[in-house]
């Protein structure tokens, strides 16, 4: 019966030409020496299964609920999950980790690399913090007897890292990633901040500095700023330099303006806002930003579809079908919940932390579609209003669904009464929440996020990504996958089925907007506007047209700053950066 639907759906629901390369170059599964899957209902199948095999019982009827979850792309969990589960009993299903420290003893550095080897060979991101590392030139630390050593600085750490992630085979088509953060009162923050200017330098790397509070305020105030070491805000560093505050910001954000790096992490914030801020500090995240972790922390994701609860797009009667995501959102917790029982991890501190805190990022894609199907532009107060509300919806269901699973499984090990009810975010949700949490605990210590969805987004049909505005009606990509990179036309789902509707084979909706017509401003109150339902963060790059003035581009991160938001990156095309998308010229 369950093959039957299963054809049923495929049919029903066919991929796009991108969606069947990025399915077939990246989660399709072939067992040894059998056939590989005919179709993604098939791959949907094997995930549901898989998951439901964390049940204690009735794993046939879990495993069912879970593939009417993932049919038609409703929920789409994060790559690893979709490529990894029901595959074999070693794959790590986690996308993401962030690493210890790197600490400045010779030991604990190649500790360090071993361990981020193996884990981006089991196919993890991982995020590092390079400032517990000796500022170039320094003398001190190991040395031979009678030869003094001389520091080599983060920087040259971070490019044999970068090579070692560039020589590690992982395991499917995944590329290592990595994230880079130091923090502003390094004495190496200036050469940090200049590290990717040459062309292919750090490929592998996204570079973010963590921005204190303190910095911040100096540079309001024009303020020297001492560079230290130990860094990272500790009064007992030695002051090796001190330059203007102001100068410091300036060299990040013009760095920022050529190159799109680095981006700024408003550390304080995100060590305030975890809710387990009373038993781990956070100085790094997951390669693309949106799930801040402790040292061996993982990321364990998953998107709702917007696009799939969109009723009768683009017409009077269009409307949001709001229950059925209600109903949605519990299952997705259980079965995010479950890949920690079921994943294999590269290393076992990784899954002692992983398991016990149960992170999880549920976050949302197709936003931007489904604002333009719903008649809703972008950058509207009710296209706001609208995403602020899908977004609640998710987080007060997951945390919902989190306090059933702790009564049902129990809580997290993590997990302390009192401390986590004072947290920020936890004070803020809505009683009957609380009340919950101080009754039977919690399952899962945080619970959304928004990734950037990159391939997922391709596989759900080309749904924009993320919380990100449409690119354009039609545009080229360069994919990653199989032997070689591959450039593809692409068409926005929403334009798409906006023309077949109305047959104007070169009509865009009334209410689209690309995200080069979507201001700086616009773009940042939307992440405002869903940050206080993300109790991680969010993965949002802020798209500027070449011609933005740089007084304008800094008054973007200004302006992030005081919305509260937890980092800021920004893109702007230019002739150091040039994006992997390209739009097509109108007559094609």
């Amino acid at each position: 019966m369950m093959h039957r639907q299963i054809e049923a759906r495929s049919a029903r629901y066919p991929l796009a030409p991108v969606a069947r390369h990025v399915w077939a170059t990246k989660y399709r599964w072939q067992p040894p020496g059998g056939s590989p899957e005919s179709d993604v209902a098939q791959t949907w199948w094997r995930v549901a299964q898989a998951l439901a095999g964390a049940e204690p019982s009735a794993r046939g009827a879990w495993a069912r609920r879970f593939y009417r979850a993932l049919a038609d792309f409703r929920f789409v969990p994060g790559g690893r999950i979709l490529a990894g589960a029901g595959t074999r009993g070693d794959a790590c299903l986690l996308n993401c980790f962030v690493m210890p420290d790197v600490a400045d003893a010779a030991d604990a550095r190649f500790r360090a690399l071993r361990e981020s080897a193996l884990t981006l060979q089991a196919g993890g991101g991982i995020g590092l913090d390079f400032s517990g590392l000796r500022p170039r030139g320094q003398a001190g630390g190991e040395s031979a007897p009678g030869h003094e050593a001389f520091a080599a600085g983060p920087v040259a750490w971070m490019h044999v890292w970068d090579k070692l992630c560039a020589t590690v085979e992982t395991r499917g088509q995944r590329r290592g990633a990595m994230m880079a953060v130091l923090a502003c009162d390094h004495p190496d923050i200036e050469a940090f901040v200049r590290a990717k200017r040459e062309s292919g330098a750090l490929s592998h790397f996204n570079l973010s500095v963590l921005v204190s509070d303190a910095f911040l305020a100096a540079v309001a105030a024009r303020e020297p700023w001492p560079l230290r070491f130990p860094a990272g805000g500790q009064a007992a560093g030695r002051v090796v330099r001190t330059i203007p505050a102001a100068t410091l910001w300036d060299g990040i954000l013009r760095n920022a303006y050529e190159t799109a790096e680095p981006g700024v992490l408003f550390i304080d914030r995100i060590n305030r806002c975890n809710n387990l801020a009373y038993r781990e500090r956070l100085h790094a995240t997951n390669p693309c930003g949106e799930i801040p972790l402790p040292p061996y922390g993982a990321c364990d994701l998953g998107s709702f579809n917007l696009t799939a609860f969109v009723v009768a797009p683009f017409t009077a009667q269009a409307a949001f079908d709001w229950p059925a995501l209600r109903r949605l959102v519990p299952l997705a917790v259980r079965m995010l919940d479950n890949v920690y029982d079921i994943s294999a991890f590269p290393l076992p501190v990784q899954q002692a932390v992983g398991q016990g805190a149960r992170r999880l990022g549920l976050g949302l894609m197709g936003l931007g579609d489904a604002l333009v199907m719903l008649g809703l532009r972008y950058d509207s107060t009710a296209g706001r209003k609208f995403a602020a509300r899908a977004m609640g919806e998710i987080c007060h269901g997951a945390y919902r669904a989190s306090v059933a699973l702790a009564a049902e499984k129990g809580a997290c090990a993590a997990f302390s009464t009192e401390p986590y009810l004072q947290a920020p975010f936890i004070a803020a949700l809505p009683q009957d929440i609380r009340d919950g949490i101080a009754a039977s605990g919690i399952r899962n210590s945080h619970l959304t996020a928004i990734a950037p969805t990159g391939s997922i987004s391709l596989l759900a049909n080309n749904v924009s990504s993320g919380l990100e505005p449409i690119f354009a009606p039609s545009y080229e990509r360069r994919l990653h996958g199989g032997e070689t990179d591959r450039v593809m036309t692409l068409h926005s789902r929403a334009v798409l089925a906006y023309r077949e509707l109305t047959g104007d084979a070169r009509g865009v909706p009334p209410a689209f907007r690309s995200s080069s017509e979507v201001s700086a401003t616009a773009q940042l109150q939307m992440q405002a506007a869903l940050q206080r339902y993300v109790d991680n963060a969010i993965a949002k790059t802020v798209n500027l047209p070449a011609e933005t003035g740089f007084e304008a581009f800094r008054a973007t991160y200004d302006r992030a700053a005081r919305l509260g938001l937890k980092g800021c990156t920004t893109y702007r095309p230019t002739a150091l950066r040039q994006g992997i998308l390209c739009v097509r010229p109108p007559h094609d």
